[in-house]
């Protein structure tokens, strides 16, 4: 599993018993709004938004929470008005990182994502300077002890996976994010420990030493910023040295 993968998997973890709720669900919120006002109010038929209301009900969000989000999305509620902004940059040891936000003002957050690039030894780059070594694919992490490969691979690719890998404890699933919810609901009986549509670098960059500890303080700062929901970048570091970093 790549380090990236890996620094995902142990997130997800943290944020089981993660303290900072509120910052979770703020996040949560944002997306909630966004995909309702982007595909509708239907969860069944606007994936987006189910996938969204499922991560809202696994932070323990209240449904009268989720349900204002998404009449602020349908605009049956009033709110700020929310966009969508890429950025791109650079980490440490020359590291793609791109970074996807949800703000209100962008001429407030802009600068702010900029400084934190600058502030852990990293720069922000141009428009489309790293994303085209990115491409969206839904992965899905399925505890060994759940089945052997053979059975897994036979599930996942009759729902449409593309391939099934060892990643350590787990069985890793790739899929087309068109097949994702196909793959996820067939794959529901194995109890799936983590599933996402992520976005996989082509390269990786491997780090260690103060470049591995600088990137993952980078890692926390962005995702710590109430504006950005999802961190993306092409850094692997080891298992040892990573589980150590975030300890």
């Amino acid at each position: 599993m790549s380090g990236h993968n890996k620094w995902s998997t142990i997130k997800h973890k943290k944020a089981a018993t993660d303290a900072k709720r509120s910052k979770v669900w703020t996040k949560l919120i944002k997306e909630i709004t966004v995909a309702a006002r982007l595909g509708g109010s239907d969860a069944a038929s606007n994936p987006r938004l189910r996938a969204a209301i499922d991560k809202g009900r696994g932070a323990n969000m209240p449904n009268d929470t989720i349900d204002r989000a998404v009449k602020k999305g349908t605009g049956e509620l009033g709110g700020e008005q929310l966009e969508e902004i890429s950025y791109e940059g650079y980490g440490p040891g020359g590291v793609a990182v791109l970074v996807a936000v949800t703000t209100d003002n962008r001429n407030r957050t802009h600068p702010e994502i900029r400084h934190l690039f600058e502030k852990h030894a990293g720069n922000l780059g141009a428009a489309g300077s790293v994303a085209w070594m990115f491409k969206s694919r839904g992965l899905l992490y399925v505890p060994k002890s759940a089945a052997d490969e053979d059975r897994i691979m036979e599930v996942a690719l009759e729902a449409g996976a593309e391939d099934v890998r060892d990643a350590g404890e787990t069985w890793e699933v790739d899929t087309d994010p068109a097949h994702f919810e196909a793959v996820k609901g067939a794959l529901g009986g194995f109890s799936v420990d983590h599933a996402e549509v992520t976005m996989v670098p082509g390269t990786r960059v491997h780090l260690d030493g103060q470049k591995a500890e600088q990137m993952i303080r980078l890692m926390t700062a962005l995702e710590d910023h109430d504006d950005v929901q999802n961190v993306y970048a092409n850094f692997d570091i080891d298992e040892a040295l990573l589980v150590t970093l975030t300890a």
